[in-house]
């Protein structure tokens, strides 16, 4: 008893310390974050499979800091006050990084949480111009901005499609109805918005305001939102027969799209995104890992990759997990990786807009039109 007493006393004292008897930390938290269950699930998926990879090629190689990268999942069901939750957590959880989170109305309350901790988010796909504008030096993103989305979006509709009457609609997030807002807004001259209203994640039944969309003649139907609803109104669109062609962004480029689509009413639609990264030769290497063990990459796969990778590169570079540390490091560095050379702004956004505009064809997304 007296000799329990004197261990219990020792490790006492050495917990005031924060050393000795208390587990030592043997491996570096990354967080990947997104909806991993639900209607949105396969982004989630392809998160966690791609920032999987990156893990998986760190402790082949030694790990980071002599230290095994754990991978940690945070599923915010595309909730922003489960975001918010799960945010709560991983910051408990002692996590070095987060890759993610997918939906905009997601990342940005998720990140105020981020940023009380010192923690660096790096979103792969949130595309809000929020995301980056709020003056937060730890929260980044390696996609582009909507702003730039809309604007290419609008000048193909302009330009190219050369089109008169437009019916614009949008999923009332922060993603869908920022995007459809900023199309909107960079629209040429001359050309009338004859509808534009919202419809609601989770419905089926899209047919009444299709109906009413009909009756107005567009020359062009854009949707700001996200593969789910995108595949269920062009469906649902043919089969009240309007014709009229859509165009979405990047939220809807997804195989799922015209898997619930169809591909024959998903033939030609056109889509905003990054260029193919079949044609970035530093992409090849991930593009074969990723397909011998998952099989078809999912359009942001490469993204969280890309995102786990500079996280790790920057915590190796800085020699600590501490995140104003890790932040600073980003900052600094140029990355060269599966998507070429990326560069952040101060504000945290790559330097450059990515968009380009893709088509729907044969049930596949074939790059189509470059600004």
């Amino acid at each position: 008893m007296k000799c329990f007493s004197l261990v219990l006393t020792v490790c006492v004292a050495f917990l005031i310390l924060g050393t000795g008897c208390s587990k030592k930390e043997n491996t570096i938290k990354l967080a990947i974050v997104a909806q991993m269950t639900g209607a949105q699930a396969k982004i989630g998926s392809d998160f966690k499979n791609g920032g999987g990879i990156a893990a998986e090629e760190w402790n082949a190689k030694g790990g980071v800091l002599g230290k095994k990268v754990e991978i940690i999942l945070g599923d915010d069901q595309a909730d922003p006050k489960q975001a918010v939750e799960v945010a709560n957590k991983l910051v408990n959880e002692g996590v070095a990084g987060i890759v993610g989170h997918y939906n905009s109305s997601c990342s940005i309350p998720a990140s105020d949480v981020y940023n009380r901790a010192n923690i660096t988010m790096i979103t792969p796909a949130s595309t809000n111009p929020l995301v980056t504008e709020r003056g937060y030096r730890n929260v980044l993103r390696i996609c582009g901005r909507d702003d730039q989305q809309g604007k290419v979006a609008a000048d193909f509709a302009s330009k190219r499609l050369a089109i008169k009457r437009v019916a614009i609609i949008h999923d009332k997030t922060t993603y869908g109805q920022g995007l459809a807002d900023e199309f909107r807004k960079n629209l040429g001259r001359g050309i009338e918005v004859v509808y534009a209203g919202g419809i609601t994640i989770g419905d089926k039944d899209f047919k009444p305001v299709l109906t009413s969309i009909k009756d107005k003649k567009p020359d062009l139907i854009y949707f700001g939102g996200i593969y789910p609803e995108t595949g269920l109104l062009v469906k649902q669109a043919r089969e009240v027969e309007l014709m009229a062609p859509f165009m979405s962004g990047d939220g809807s480029i997804d195989p799922k799209f015209v898997e619930i689509a169809g591909s024959k009413s998903a033939e030609g639609t056109y889509l905003t995104f990054s260029p193919d990264p079949k044609n970035i030769p530093a992409a090849r290497g991930f593009m074969e890992k990723y397909a011998a063990k998952y099989g078809e990459m999912g359009p942001y796969s490469i993204y969280a990759y890309e995102a786990a990778n500079i996280l790790l590169t920057a915590i190796q570079a800085a020699g600590t997990t501490d995140g104003r540390a890790v932040m600073e490091k980003i900052h600094s560095m140029e990355f060269n990786g599966s998507l070429g050379k990326i560069k952040f702004t101060e504000k945290g956004d790559v330097a450059q807009s990515p968009y380009v505009v893709w088509i729907t064809k044969n049930g596949k997304f074939e790059e189509y039109w470059k600004p």
